[in-house]
């Protein structure tokens, strides 16, 4: 692929992998406790979530990339990008609450304002550059089963 910034692809790609990795890094017992809590209809096995996170992340990363790179109104973009890392950082504090803490109902209302967060995003990725936002609506899709599931084991526990 020619023009291809291939440092900044690297550095896009790195960020929410390194934000996934950490918030499941400091969750790790909590994450194995969550297959004892009684759970909701529709619970995906566990080794589904990591392969999906990842390949989300992934995504995320592409999209900040062509958001970053378009050559777009530098107003815009910045703007963009700020959603952007503010999703990140909700990203990354809802596993903390979920799983470190256990404080699912708390959870939940972070799991809404990341669909928020990401939902602004989608839309000023669009703007931008509309692949950059298409990239982004698997990661809106299964927040919003995060959010049925995480409801379902407020619920439930």
């Amino acid at each position: 692929m020619k023009n291809v910034e291939w440092k900044k692809l690297l550095l896009c790609l790195a960020l929410p992998l390194a934000v996934g990795g950490l918030a499941a890094l400091l969750t790790m017992d909590g994450m194995k406790t969550y297959a004892q809590v009684e759970q909701p209809p529709l619970s995906p096995p566990g080794w589904l979530f990591p392969v999906v996170w990842t390949v989300l992340y992934l995504a995320m990363g592409l999209a900040s990339y062509l958001v970053l790179t378009s050559g777009g109104d530098p107003g815009a973009i910045r703007r963009a990008l700020i959603l952007y890392g503010a999703q990140l950082l909700v990203n990354f504090l809802w596993p903390l609450f979920f799983f470190g803490a256990k404080l699912y109902l708390a959870a939940f209302f972070i799991l809404a304002a990341l669909w928020l967060l990401i939902w602004l995003t989608l839309h000023a990725f669009s703007a931008i550059r509309e692949h950059a936002g298409d990239l982004l609506l698997p990661y809106l899709i299964w927040v919003t089963f995060a959010g049925y599931l995480n409801l379902g084991v407020a619920f439930l526990n």
